[in-house]
């Protein structure tokens, strides 16, 4: 199965001021984090972003929070329990609804975009904690593995084995530019080249 752009959604999870330092490979993870809400916002994909109890681990990074349509506070490590479910299940106006899965239908035919591309930090704790919900509540979930981080690598690659176990598909930033794409006829093209580069 492969992602597209009508169906999607993209989530970002805890890119926090006083968190993203302690990140391993810090640096890529928010740039990948950055092209994939650059992209959403030029292809019109929704964008979410959460904060952790920022009081105490610093504000979202205000470059990333501008691509987003909003930004969620949280006190709960899964933002789920805080309202991200309804948030991302909202009717959309009528359209060209995907045909899904049995096991993806229960949330999701309540949602034109049925599709969560999620990605944040840390990848064991809060995104592992949300994209576990998400996936509970019968929803498919796209976790961008190079766009996500821990502090250490070992709890990093443990959320994803953990996430693969559940039924999260695991992907990277230029998978998901390049599904959204579809092919090089897309008027957004030359614009994803440029912020891939």
């Amino acid at each position: 199965m492969l992602l597209n752009q009508e169906s999607s959604q993209l989530v970002l999870v805890d890119y926090q001021q006083k968190l993203m330092p302690a990140i391993h490979q810090a640096d890529e993870v928010y740039r990948n984090a950055l092209i994939l809400a650059t992209l959403a916002k030029k292809m019109r994909v929704p964008s979410y972003a959460t904060e952790h109890v920022p009081e105490k681990i610093g504000s979202f990074i205000p470059e990333l929070a501008a691509l987003c349509k909003g930004t969620m506070r949280k006190t709960q490590f899964s933002a789920c329990p805080e309202g991200l479910v309804d948030l991302l299940t909202s009717k959309a106006p009528a359209g060209n609804a995907r045909s899904l899965p049995k096991h993806l239908q229960k949330n999701n035919q309540d949602s034109e975009r049925p599709s969560i591309v999620i990605a944040g930090v840390e990848a064991h704790v809060c995104l592992l904690q949300t994209a576990l919900d998400l996936l509970n509540d019968e929803m498919e979930v796209w976790v961008v593995t190079d766009a996500c981080g821990s502090r250490t690598e070992r709890n990093r690659d443990a959320a994803f084995d953990r996430l693969a176990g559940n039924g999260a598909e695991l992907v990277t930033t230029e998978m998901v530019v390049f599904e959204w794409l579809e092919g090089a006829e897309n008027e957004h093209f030359k614009f994803a080249l440029d912020l891939i580069k």
